[in-house]
């Protein structure tokens, strides 16, 4: 999952959403440096990427991009269930997408001097384009893509991905829906254990 699902998926702004969002630039050697809160989003993330990875229906949205977008299709997918969540965030959330996004900013800047460089750098760029929000139309997903392919391979294709959304956009949206709820699921139980410790 992107960025959206985590920070969602992190509860209500704090140490776990930080330790969330910033997951993927946490070394083993730098989690002693964090307090137990953050330590728990850090542990969340990855649970919700091993999760996510390994479920079948989030593999039937990956096989549809395999061919033309390879070993890019599991980001894409990421990418495209982000899309999903923003457009239909009222199924799952009693704040708006609007309110939950300007808070997620406003706390992860509050936190900037925790954050590791390559995290700040997501958090600018997330900012500064409003990314949050913006899934949720096609236009913001084409902008993510764009990016993206900017920065990976050339050739990737990322760039065209996009299309491949609006064609088989009630696919994409049934699977998400089918798998999301799980998802949160799994979340809120991982979170009560780790509450429990």
């Amino acid at each position: 999952m992107n960025f959206l699902a985590h920070l969602f998926l992190s509860g209500p702004p704090g140490e776990i959403m930080l330790g969330n969002f910033m997951a993927d630039s946490v070394t083993a050697a730098m989690k002693p440096a964090y307090s137990g809160e953050i330590q728990k989003g850090l542990r969340l993330h990855h649970a919700i990427d091993a999760f996510t990875d390994k479920h079948p229906v989030v593999q039937q949205s990956k096989e549809r991009l395999r061919e033309p977008y390879h070993k890019y299709a599991p980001v894409i997918v990421d990418i495209f269930y982000d899309h999903f969540l923003a457009a239909e965030w009222s199924r799952f959330s009693n704040t708006s997408l609007r309110d939950f996004a300007d808070a997620a900013y406003s706390f992860l800047g509050s936190q900037s001097a925790l954050l590791p460089e390559r995290s700040m750098h997501f958090y600018r760029y997330m900012h500064t384009t409003d990314a949050l929000y913006n899934y949720s139309q096609i236009s913001g997903i084409r902008r993510v893509m764009k990016g993206m392919a900017s920065r990976a391979s050339i050739g990737s294709g990322m760039e065209d991905s996009p299309d491949a959304l609006v064609m088989h956009y009630d696919a994409f949206k049934e699977e998400f829906l089918t798998f999301f709820p799980e998802l949160m699921e799994m979340s809120a139980s991982f979170l009560r254990e780790e509450m429990g410790r």
